[in-house]
């Protein structure tokens, strides 16, 4: 009887636990050599990743290292953990001028870099790839969301250097923007409410720039953003559409739900790829 009911049991397990599949923006399965196809005649990738998904960051990696064999030489890194102002701190330390106890004493750099970003830093050193930091100080961000775009007016002409050119453009009807002063305004925001979503914008803007500034014909640029920063075609997107509507960008996604198998019906065309990983997930942090 007992191996009966255990047999029972086996039987009721699914064939396979899956740690992650990739939908494209109608919500087919594809495989990994499909998005990876898409991914090598792209422009500009916006990788969006949860922060704590470790599914996403090995994604990242193993994305970065399969363009570089197929590019070399034309491909960019770039990535959202690193604010414009690190730049010479991360080529001195990717050009060998410092070692990387230095560097890494001396940047500002997220809790979960040794375990998330780390990985990429150290993929470019080895390989030479230029790597943008390319997201705005966050000294800047606060001071927009205490006083909106006008108070970027007021920096210094070096600071400016470090944000998107002024006037920044913004598009308030951008549905990320609508709701991110949606939940503001919820929240209890108060008078700088409606100065989060600038917040936003002025990171995915300056983001944009950077992009923009370090890209060129024939390059292949990959940057690792939060994916809040490029569903929907909004955000970074956005930003880089406005200075060429003729760039073949490919957005990621990433999602969490209860199993991989198929993905939300909500969730479908948020990007181009969508990797939906398993809420019980090991996180990072």
């Amino acid at each position: 009887m007992a191996i009966l009911v255990a047999g029972l049991i086996f039987l009721s397990f699914s064939n396979d636990k899956p740690a992650y599949k990739i939908f494209n923006s109608g919500g087919k399965d594809v495989k990994y050599s499909k998005m990876m196809k898409s991914l090598n005649e792209a422009d500009i990738i916006l990788f969006g990743e949860f922060h704590d998904n470790p599914i996403a960051h090995w994604l990242q990696r193993e994305v970065a290292g399969d363009l570089y064999d197929i590019r070399q030489d034309s491909l960019v890194l770039g990535a959202e953990m690193f604010e414009a102002d690190m730049q010479l701190l991360l080529d001195e330390y990717l050009g060998g001028t410092i070692p990387e106890d230095k560097f890494e004493d001396q940047a500002r750099l997220w809790d979960n870099y040794k375990t998330d970003y780390k990985p990429l830093l150290t993929f470019a050193f080895d390989h030479k790839i230029p790597f943008v930091a390319t997201n705005v100080p966050r000294r800047y961000a606060n001071l927009v969301y205490r006083e909106g775009f006008e108070g970027l007016e007021n920096l210094s002409s070096e600071a400016k250097e470090y944000v998107a050119p002024l006037p920044v453009k913004y598009d308030p009807e951008l549905s990320g923007y609508k709701m991110m002063l949606e939940m503001a305004s919820h929240m209890g925001g108060g008078m700088n409410a409606k100065n989060l979503p600038k917040a936003q914008a002025i990171k995915d803007a300056t983001m944009g720039y950077f992009i923009m500034k370090n890209w060129s014909h024939g390059k292949i640029f990959l940057h690792f953003n939060g994916s809040g920063h490029s569903d929907n075609k909004e955000g970074i997107t956005w930003y880089l559409q406005q200075e060429n509507p003729e760039l073949n960008i490919v957005t990621i996604t990433t999602k969490m739900q209860e199993t991989p198998d198929k993905l939300l019906e909500e969730s479908a065309g948020m990007a181009d790829f969508t990797i939906v990983v398993p809420e019980r997930m090991t996180r990072t942090y």
